[in-house]
């Protein structure tokens, strides 16, 4: 079976003849430039200088030597955003500094600067009006530019038997609300302001919908799986209180799962939170989540058998399949292939799970040890 055929006997809950495998197809699944270098040079492959899909994240494009040699299975589309469309990085001393179209300003070290992270807001403020939200500069998110050249790259990939991922244009709701006015004064209205919170929340719901009109309109029939990403866990808990991610988020957030499932309802609809989601879950899966990612075992309630037995009739498990924190940069290669081991152990049996790390892989990890994770693979993730 080609790689399209294995992802969809997955999305269907079927065992197909081997684990899915994903790096890169969204910008929650793929590799850091520095540690694409090393890999392409332990591959044996000639060095080539990285095409970066996420400038923020510093992440590089997989090219197709890279994918075919490891066998990736899903193949992603980037629409143009703020992340890898008319960045122009200048010289702010210490750091290259980048404003890009929505007014946030970030910074990435000249010096071991791996990424880069926001140090100013474009409405930094707790009490923000609706005159602030009515006329600020939004950007056109539903402008067609921003997926042009994306159908003829879908066509490509369906014609040469790879499953097509569509990426969402910006960060969802709750997450880039508080990259307009700040988490601190997105928290505090939340909690004394909702009727503001919610005019902030809306604006940004009118944007999403913008886009996945647009996208999927000219898309729709192309692609298998789309996403929504948005964090909602930490380490042990959740950034917010379930009452409150049900009362503010969820009818919103619904609204966007709703209008995909309306333009491409063949597409299954994948959802990316990091940390601690699991008294959420249910609530995912009633807002029309079919895939959940990552599957982040270390956070607390994130335990991977338990999820596959509690929710696995019901959610494709996308991620998930070595610990990217701690093991993968600084484990043994056995270290490494045993938690690839008992990651596939717990969520691949029935089908409904994709392999993919727990996210994007950083500049720190070693090629060795991106090679042991994929020969584990390739060794514990055969049905057979």
């Amino acid at each position: 079976m080609n790689s399209r055929e294995r992802l969809l006997i997955t999305l269907d809950h079927r065992e197909p003849d081997r684990i899915p495998f994903d790096l890169g197809s969204i910008q929650v699944s793929g590799i850091h430039a520095i540690a694409y270098r090393h890999l392409r040079r332990a591959l044996g492959l000639p060095e080539t200088e990285p095409v970066l899909c996420d400038t923020i994240q510093q992440l590089a494009t997989v090219e197709d030597d890279v994918a075919e040699w490891l066998g990736i299975d899903v193949r992603g589309l980037y629409p143009l955003n703020s992340h890898n469309w008319h960045i122009v990085e200048k010289d702010a001393g210490a750091y290259w500094a980048y404003h890009d179209e929505w007014g946030i300003t970030h910074h990435r070290p000249k010096e071991q600067g791996f990424y880069f992270s926001i140090v100013d807001v474009p409405l930094p403020k707790f009490d923000i009006t609706e005159a602030d939200i009515e006329t600020f500069p939004w950007p056109d998110m539903g402008a067609g530019w921003r997926v042009a050249g994306l159908r003829e790259q879908a066509e490509g990939y369906r014609a040469a038997g790879y499953a097509v991922v569509l990426k969402d244009a910006f960060a969802g709701i709750f997450e880039f609300a508080q990259r307009v006015v700040g988490m601190e004064n997105l928290l505090l209205l939340m909690a004394m302001d909702e009727k503001m919170a919610g005019a902030l929340f809306d604006k940004l719901l009118e944007l999403k919908l913008a886009y996945w009109q647009t996208a999927l309109q000219e898309l729709g029939d192309l692609v298998d799986v789309v996403t929504y990403a948005d964090d909602y866990g930490t380490q042990k808990s959740q950034l917010i209180s379930p009452a409150m991610f049900r009362k503010q988020l969820k009818p919103r957030v619904r609204q966007v799962f709703e209008l995909q499932a309306q333009l491409a309802p063949q597409a299954k609809r994948l959802f990316h939170s990091d940390g601690n989601v699991r008294p959420l879950i249910p609530d995912f899966i009633e807002m029309g989540v079919d895939i959940l990612n990552p599957v982040q075992a270390t956070a607390v309630g994130m335990n991977a058998a338990e999820l596959k037995r509690d929710f696995g009739q019901e959610l494709i498990f996308w991620g998930g399949g070595v610990d990217t924190q701690g093991i993968l940069p600084r484990g043994t290669v056995q270290e490494v292939r045993d938690d690839v081991r008992r990651n596939i152990e717990a969520l691949a049996p029935g089908g409904g799970y994709v392999f993919n790390t727990v996210h994007n892989i950083q500049a720190d990890v070693p090629a060795e040890n991106i090679l042991a994770m994929w020969e584990a693979l390739r060794e514990y993730g055969d049905y057979g």
